[in-house]
């Protein structure tokens, strides 16, 4: 007499289950690493959005405080997402606008506190620092500096 397998063996089951540790040991280290990528990706984009407007700014001498918000260059405050932009020096000729990530851990995500600054060169450029040392930092934009 022939007995019908009704289900699956205790080692199948065991090795489904190894299988799916193997998978989420992988992809869970990958996805934070896209998250952090993405939060930055996001803060520089926001910075870049500014940056045609402040060299109009600059250009066209107009008045800027220091510490004001991205409300002066033409970006609703509500429009900012996991930090807040300040915008300094634009009574120079060598202004910068700063990304600073919140700081507190649910709202700034990986990199809370940390900056990333738009400062404008001499020649008329803009240039990318942060004080973010890690790979989530674009390629363009100088990683591991230190702000006052």
């Amino acid at each position: 007499m022939e007995r019908q397998q009704r289900g699956f063996t205790l080692i199948e089951l065991m090795i489904v289950v190894a299988i799916i540790g193997i998978l989420a040991a992988i992809a869970i280290p990958q996805y934070q690493n896209y998250v952090a990528r993405s939060e930055v990706s996001s803060a520089l984009a926001t910075l870049k959005s500014l940056q045609t407007p402040a060299e109009l700014a600059v250009q066209e001498g107009t008045g800027i405080d220091d510490g004001s918000g991205p409300n002066e260059l033409g970006l609703s405050n509500d429009a900012v997402q996991n930090g807040d932009i300040t915008l300094s020096g634009f009574s120079s000729e060598t202004p910068h606008i700063d990304f600073t990530f919140s700081s507190g851990e649910d709202e700034g995500g990986n990199f809370a506190g940390d900056i990333i600054r738009l400062d404008r060169q001499e020649d008329g450029g803009w240039q990318c620092l942060t004080n973010i040392d890690s790979d989530a930092v674009p390629d363009n934009c100088d990683a591991g500096e230190t702000f006052d």
